[in-house]
Formats: C-alpha cells, structure tokens, sequence
C-alpha cells in the first residue's frame, strides 16, 4: 500500500440503480486504481429507487428521508465491504468521494437541481473516513448543468494521448472530449442503456439484454428510429445533460403507439439509437482525433459495442482497458479524485463543459470520528 495521504476511495451507483462502484485510487505521478469491486443494492431499495425515478414519481418527506439514509448505509456497506476484501485498515484512506445515487436531475428551470441519495454522514460514521459527497448543487448553483463531470478527470488521465474521447456509456451516454491545445469539451448525448434496459425489463425479467443478444435476434424499424430522433435533445447544443427524468419507458410509449411490433424489433431499434445519437453528436462537434475509448456497462454489450465501431467509423474504438483501466470503474476513481480536488481546495467543474459561471470547488465535506 502507500501513504494514507495518496488514497482515496471513490462510489457512485449510475442511473441504472444496480448497484454501488467502488474503487480504491493511489494519487501519485499517475492515476492508479488499487481496487474495485461492485455491491448490488437490495433487491427491496432498488425497486424503491427505480419507481423514485420515475418522471412521475412522488414520495412522502418520511419515506424520502428513509430512503436516503438507507442508501447511504448501503454506500457505506459497499465501502466497508471493499476495504475488508483487501484487508486495508480505514486508516489508510485519506477521504471517501461519494456521487450517492441520483434520483432527479433538473439542470433548466426556473430553479434548476440535480439532487443525489445516500447521506454521507451514514458514511463517514460507518467508515470513520472522512466523506466528500453532494458533487452537482455548486455547478448548477453557478448556472451550469451539474453534468458531466467526468471530462475533467478524464482530462487528467489521458491529456499525454490527446486528441482523444473517452464515452461512457452507462444508462445515459456522456463524451469527453480531449484536444491536443488541451480543451475540454463534454455532454450527455443520450439513452445508452436507459432505454434498452426499460423495455428488456418489460417483457423479461432481468433489465439487462446479456451481449445484446435479444437485440441482435431484431431488426431496425428505420421509421421508429426517424420518428425517435426527433427528439429535441439530439439536435440541442451543449452544454447540455439528460438522465432519466427524460428518456424512459413514458418518453417511449407515444412513439410505439398501438402498432403491433416483434419486442426484439424495437430492442434493436433502441440500440441503433444509442449508437447514431453518440455517432451524430461526436461528428458533429468537430472532434479531430482517431481514437474513442468506452467505459460504463455498455462495453459489456457486444451488438451495442459493435454498432458503435461501424456508426463511428473511421474513428476507432476500444475500451478504457486498452489504457490499463477497468471501464466498469472509471466513474467510481471520478469521484475518488474529485473528493482529492476538494481537499486539495482546488474547482473540479470545467466551465467549458457544463456552462457554469466560473470554477468551482465541489462537494460537501463530511467530518468522521475515528
């Protein structure tokens, strides 16, 4: 191990809800994940978070305040549980980078928000590791979007390779944008998995369509994807970010209609609008580099993965573990080095990304006894 002072550990539970990414992080001459590992949330908090997301959704002041404290002890299980697997005392942690887990994000409005679960204070108590959380509310209150923030941390992974992208492809799809004058640029492009998960959960009973292989045994309804791309998001300009407030099984639903399709039909034609949407915005944003790096549970998913590389082309993509990083937890060393950045007293937004006034320190720092 290394000094406590060049550790820390980062979670995040993406809009998918499935569970908590951890990831140990050393801090050094380079970035260095130490250790990973994923805690699926109880079967009972995950249908509780899912239905909270829904566009429509209302809950109870008491319940909402169950919900966030029960999430953060899940958070602090997930963290308690990946220092026990590798035998590290919590002593070793300089501070825990907590996203929680979003269930609203608003970035427009009258009073815009982007509003994450899972009280850090659950988490520093548990852990006795000082926990930064709370990440988005300084950017939205600055006038920015709260999202991505990855760009800037994926900025200072792989500046040495610019021009380059970095896409993550979780349950919404977010492009970093890596130029070689050392411009930052990045925004959500769309549904990655959002919607493909939605519909597979529909007829089966698991969200996630294995390899993409229903998908595969379904042909593109050109007409669903013409009238789909429509949406006013896809020709938008950033900065912009989307979650699942937007794209969902409601948002779906009119575009179907009554019209009789084969279910696998409309599975493939949510892939191959995962793949144009991606494809359209990184063409269009001027980006002149050769290489795209993926990262997030959609490289897992080979049809998606493979509709990607022909939509891209030439470009050329590849996952983050060509570079020596696991894609399933690039998101969890994010949080693990914004947590650093807000100790350290330096902004953690890119402006340039988010539209947001000016930097910004980011996070809320949560005291532990220990």
């Amino acid at each position: 191990m290394t000094e406590r002072a060049d550790v820390y550990l980062g979670m995040i539970s993406g809009t998918s809800a499935d569970g908590i990414d951890a990831a140990l992080v050393r801090f050094d001459s380079s970035i260095e994940v130490l250790a990973a590992s994923m805690t699926a949330y109880p079967s009972a908090i995950r249908e509780r978070l899912l239905a909270l997301t829904a566009p429509s959704a209302t809950i109870s002041l008491d319940e909402f305040g169950a919900l966030d404290v029960a999430v953060g002890h899940c958070f602090a299980d997930a963290a308690i549980a990946l220092l026990d697997q590798h035998g590290l005392a919590p002593g070793l942690v300089r501070a825990i980078g907590s996203h929680g887990q979003t269930v609203r994000h608003r970035p427009t409005g009258i009073h815009p928000f982007s509003l994450q679960i899972g009280d850090a204070s659950v988490i520093a108590e548990r852990t006795g590791i000082e926990t930064v959380a709370d990440f988005r509310r300084a950017d939205v209150a600055a006038g920015g979007q709260g999202a991505p923030l990855a760009p800037a941390f994926h900025a200072a992974l792989l500046m040495d390779r610019a021009p380059c992208a970095i896409l993550n492809l979780g349950g919404i799809a977010n492009l970093s944008l890596i130029h070689a004058n050392g411009r930052v640029l990045g925004f959500d492009t769309g549904p990655a998995n959002c919607l493909m998960d939605a519909w597979h959960a529909q007829h089966f009973a698991t969200a996630c369509d294995l390899d993409g292989r229903w998908a595969s045994r379904g042909k593109v309804d050109d007409r669903l994807l013409s009238f789909l791309l429509r949406d006013p998001y896809f020709g938008a300009l950033p900065p912009k970010s989307t979650g699942r407030e937007q794209f969902n099984r409601a948002w779906l639903q009119p575009f179907l209609g009554n019209d009789a399709r084969d279910p696998a039909d409309v599975q493939a034609t949510l892939l191959a609008l995962s793949a144009r949407t991606v494809a359209d915005a990184l063409h269009a944003s001027g980006f002149t580099g050769t290489h795209v790096y993926a990262c997030g549970g959609g490289v897992h998913n080979a049809a998606l993965m493979d509709a990607l590389a022909r939509a891209l082309a030439p470009l050329r993509i590849a996952s983050t573990r060509v570079l020596g990083v696991d894609p399933d937890y690039v998101e969890a060393a994010l949080f693990a080095w914004l947590a650093r950045e807000r100790l350290e007293q330096r902004p953690g937004n890119r402006t340039d990304v988010t539209g947001a006034r000016g930097p910004r320190l980011l996070g809320a720092i949560h005291a532990a006894s220990r």
